[in-house]
C-alpha cells in the first residue's frame, strides 16, 4: 500500500484515504450476493447519483412520495463506503459503486445479481472530475486543468485509469449478468433509457409510473432536490455544486485544441479493441 497525498493504492486502484477503508473493501469482496441484488457501476462523474435516483424510483414502482422519506444515498447506498449496510439490507438490495471489476464481490462473477455499467465520454468525465476536485474537501485542489489532465491520462486520480476501468469491465463482461448503458443515452432520451433499465431488471411499470420516474430523474429536478443532490457534502467552494451541469460536450469549454488532439490519440491507442461508442457533443 503506497500513499499519495489524499489517495492510497490498494490492489492497483486509487482510493480516498479518509473515505475508503481496506477492511470494508475486503469485506465487500467476500460478501455473499443474491440473485435479486442490483449493482450500478460507474467511473467517477459518470452518472452515479443519477443511477441512485433512477433505481430508487424504479423499485418504488414510480411512487414519488415513497422516495421523499430519506436520501437516495440511504435507499441506494455506496457499496464500498462505510457505514454501508448493504450486507444486512432486505432484498432487493440496490447499491452503486466505482469499483473496478477485480474488486467487486466475487459472487457477481457467478452471475448472482445484476450489474448496470454506466459509461460516459471521458472528455466530459475529466472536466467534471476536475471541477469536482475544486469543490469537494476530501480531495486536493488541482494546480491547473493542464496538470490535472496529465494525471487523468496517467491514471493518477481517484479510482485510477478511466481506460483501465472501462476496458476491464468490458473485456470481463461475460462473467457478469451486465447491461452497458451510456450517460449520453440517458441524457438524450431518458424515457427510453429508463424502459431499457426496467426490461433488464425485470420491472414492469405502466406509462404513468414510467413518466413519474423520468420526471423525478431529470437533472433539473434532481439538482433542486436536497434528498438527491448531495448538497450537504463537505466542500471548499461555495460557488460550486456536487451536481454541476450534467450536459454533453462541456469538455469544449476547457480543452485546448492541442489537449483535445492529444487526448484523442491516447483514446485511439487505449480503446482500439473496445467497440463501445461514445457521444462527444450534443448536436
Amino acid at each position: 500500500m503506497s500513499r499519495n497525498y489524499d489517495l492510497y493504492q490498494y490492489k492497483g486502484c486509487n482510493f480516498i484515504t479518509s473515505i475508503h477503508h481496506i477492511e470494508k473493501l475486503e469485506e465487500m469482496y467476500h460478501c455473499e450476493m443474491r440473485d435479486s441484488d442490483v449493482v450500478a457501476i460507474t467511473y467517477p462523474k459518470s452518472g452515479t447519483v443519477w443511477m441512485q435516483q433512477i433505481l430508487n424510483l424504479i423499485y418504488s414502482d414510480g411512487d414519488a412520495a415513497a422516495v421523499q422519506s430519506k436520501s437516495t444515498m440511504e435507499h441506494v447506498p455506496w457499496m464500498e463506503i462505510p457505514p454501508s449496510n448493504f450486507q444486512t439490507r432486505p432484498s432487493p438490495r440496490l447499491c452503486v459503486s466505482h469499483l473496478p471489476q477485480h474488486l467487486v464481490p466475487a459472487g457477481l462473477k457467478k452471475k448472482n445479481g445484476k450489474v448496470i455499467y454506466v459509461m460516459r465520454n471521458p472528455k466530459d468525465v475529466v472536466v467534471s472530475l476536475y471541477h469536482f476536485q475544486n469543490y469537494i474537501t476530501v480531495l486536493s485542489t488541482p494546480s491547473s486543468f493542464e496538470d490535472f489532465l496529465e494525471k487523468f491520462l496517467e491514471g493518477k486520480v481517484i479510482f485510477s485509469s478511466w481506460f483501465d476501468h472501462i476496458h476491464d469491465w468490458y473485456t470481463h463482461r461475460d462473467e457478469f449478468n451486465i447491461l452497458f448503458i451510456s450517460y449520453e443515452e440517458l441524457k438524450q432520451d431518458l424515457r427510453t433509457s429508463v424502459q431499457k433499465l426496467c426490461d433488464f431488471l425485470g420491472k414492469k411499470l405502466d406509462d404513468e409510473k414510467l413518466d413519474t420516474v423520468v420526471k423525478q430523474s431529470t437533472f433539473k429536478n434532481m439538482k433542486m432536490n436536497p434528498l438527491a443532490n448531495y448538497e450537504n457534502v463537505e466542500n471548499k467552494n461555495l460557488s460550486g455544486a456536487f451536481l454541476r451541469k450534467g450536459i454533453i460536450g462541456d469538455w469544449k469549454n476547457l480543452f485546448t485544441v492541442a489537449q483535445s488532439e492529444k487526448f484523442d490519440q491516447v483514446f485511439q491507442e487505449r480503446m482500439q479493441d473496445i467497440p463501445l461508442k461514445f457521444i462527444w457533443d450534443c448536436k
